[in-house]
């Protein structure tokens, strides 16, 4: 059964549901789906869903990994485990910056062919829905995107 169909009609003043939350998650998860199937389709099949915590924007190409569990909302332990099997299956690397003793992540030849599988599928995918939905209403959606998630982003007063 959709989220769209009747049956999850409830009367109220607002509109919903699906409510936006709803809407987004599940259009995100579309999202996901493709990128890991175009991942897979570009060779890499032991890339695993749960490594997007890593390879997802901004990438971590010379962080921290503690700057990275907190850019991802995870627990540096989480973090150091994903961290340990992208570096078991070639996708990052963790060492020394130059003249200092911190290991930073940075992702290895392999980790910017999977950056670039992921960002052809994304421009397809935005072609693609910019041709289902119309040029004008999908470019408006993305600025509005854009608006929210720098909105996201500023400290909260609470």
């Amino acid at each position: 059964m959709s989220i769209l169909s009747p049956q999850n009609s409830i009367p109220d003043a607002l509109p919903g549901p699906p409510f936006f939350g709803a809407l987004l998650r599940v259009v995100w998860q579309h999202v996901r789906d493709r990128m890991l199937q175009a991942i897979h389709e570009a060779g890499f099949t032991d890339f695993q869903e749960a490594h997007f915590a890593v390879f997802s924007f901004p990438l971590p190409d010379g962080m921290r990994p503690s700057d990275l569990a907190r850019q991802k909302r995870m627990s540096r332990q989480a973090v150091n485990y994903l961290l340990s099997q992208l570096e078991d299956l070639g996708y990052v690397e963790r060492r020394a910056a130059t003249g200092s003793d911190r290991r930073l992540v940075y992702l290895t030849p392999r980790g910017h062919e999977v950056v670039a599988a992921i960002f052809g599928c994304l421009r397809q995918l935005h072609e693609q829905w910019s041709k289902e939905v119309g040029k004008e209403r999908f470019d408006d959606f993305v600025d509005v995107l854009k608006q929210l998630s720098t909105k996201a982003q500023e400290p909260t007063n609470g």
